[in-house]
């Protein structure tokens, strides 16, 4: 099967998109970036082969019609119990990384009590693993180093009181270890994860016994289909350091403005913030750049400003929305500098501000800056895409509707659940067109 692969390389995440020959996405993918830029686009990429996978089944399981209404309870189950399956091989990996780190000179000190230690840490922590990927269970993150790093930290810290091992050697230990596992691609098991998550599946609902060998031939079926990496376009704030020639790379204003075009094929004014920068493009009707500004190297404004402001807080980065929606009153932000935020942040909750109100106004004043950014390209259009991962932040997008309410009048607003993919879809669909022989500057 041929896929058209588009991978963005952003400063916090990198994204990747898989496209058939009919430009129909078939999976996304996502990962933290990293200072290793090949394994973070090797990551992402081999995500959205997998949801890919995934998606095959989904086509498959309809076939077996005596599932019935237990289709979509089956196939949740089944992702569910194989991200459980994928978190339990690399939480092994996690457990004899840090074993073998423990051995070094450092820590000999602490012998056999500190093996004794890990042994006990990791045993609880995959005792917990299953409650993590239960129905209805809530993760902060769906990222392995978060998932696994907040799990051995409450769990270390009460080992850590039983044992006679310090917490921070522990927590060293963990830090040590844990940038080498989330390097790592487990391709080659991929296929088992599968079949084992099939089987933990199979097992949690009996109900389906009586079909359970036609589901195991479909999902075969469906193992047997050969994914092949037809052709892949890298783009994004890394993409210089992405392992393709350049041939196979796109700006990221192209791939944003063709990925938003894509989406919404009325669109004329994409906005984009993510981690590292804000981007305002204007496109044709085609998906065509026309104009665009960016912000300066200052990471003002961004994804990576946010997060600060979350560390500051001591929330989570997906708390500062709704946190802002509970405002009753607007405060003006002075600043939006990164340097200068935790500072005045910290003087208006000494006077008493409320916290609401002050990430309301951090919200605005953000918004604020990329209207600017907006107004440079030439201005707001109808239809209007916002994009990036602060376009799945509540309180941005409601500061950005009364703006340009106030400013360009009633304009078409979208904003897609996916649209942190907009960047790799365009580069997906470059990919596509670059095997039809279609040059970047045609539609499609």
């Amino acid at each position: 099967m041929e896929c058209y692969i588009g991978i963005d390389l952003g400063s916090t995440t990198t994204k990747a998109v898989v496209m058939d020959e009919d430009y129909n996405v078939l999976g996304r993918g996502i990962t933290n970036s990293r200072s290793n830029y090949d394994i973070a686009a090797g990551v992402a990429k081999h995500e959205a082969l997998i949801d890919t996978r995934f998606m095959l089944f989904r086509n498959a399981m309809k076939n077996v019609a005596a599932l019935g209404d237990k289709y979509e309870i089956f196939m949740d189950e089944l992702e569910r119990n194989f991200r459980l399956e994928q978190y339990l091989e690399q939480l092994i990996d996690l457990d004899e990384t840090c074993t073998k780190a423990s051995e070094n000179t450092r820590y000999t000190e602490w012998g056999s009590d500190l093996t004794e230690a890990l042994a006990g840490v990791f045993k609880r922590v995959a005792l917990e693993a299953p409650d993590l990927f239960a129905p209805g269970a809530q993760r902060k993150s769906d990222f392995f180093r978060d998932i696994a790093g907040s799990q051995y930290s409450t769990i270390s810290e009460e080992v850590a009181k039983e044992a006679d091992t310090p917490f921070d050697v522990l927590l060293n230990i963990y830090d040590r270890s844990i940038i080498d596992v989330e390097n790592r691609i487990y391709t080659e098991t991929t296929n088992q994860n599968l079949m084992r998550a099939l089987d933990r599946t199979l097992v949690n609902l009996p109900d389906l016994a009586p079909v359970a060998d036609e589901v195991r031939t479909e999902v075969q079926k469906v193992l047997g289909i050969d994914l092949e990496e037809t052709y892949v376009i890298g783009t994004g704030y890394g993409r210089a350091r992405l392992p393709f020639s350049k041939d196979h790379i796109r700006s990221e204003i192209l791939c944003h403005g063709l990925g938003a075009h894509i989406m919404y094929n009325d669109t004329r004014t994409v906005l984009d913030i993510g981690g590292q920068d804000t981007k305002a493009i204007q496109v044709d009707k085609d998906g065509i750049v026309e104009s665009f500004q960016m912000n300066d190297r200052c990471a003002a404004g961004c994804g990576r400003y946010l997060g600060y402001i979350a560390d500051e807080m001591n929330v989570g980065l997906h708390e500062l929305g709704p946190i802002a929606m509970e405002s009753t009153r607007k405060v003006r932000i002075n600043s939006t500098c990164t340097v200068f935020a935790g500072a005045e942040l910290r003087d208006r909750l000494s006077l008493g501000e409320n916290r609401s109100d002050i990430l309301a106004g951090l919200h605005r004043a953000i918004i604020l800056r990329a209207m600017s950014i907006l107004s440079r390209s030439g201005g707001v259009h109808d239809q209007f895409t916002f994009t990036g991962g602060v376009a799945n932040n509540e309180a941005a997008v409601s500061a950005l509707r009364e703006l340009i309410k106030e400013n360009y009048g009633d304009v078409t607003i979208n904003i897609d659940p996916d649209s942190i993919y907009t960047g790799a879809l365009g580069g997906s669909t470059f990919a596509r067109r670059a095997v039809e022989g279609i040059p970047t500057e045609a539609v499609a």
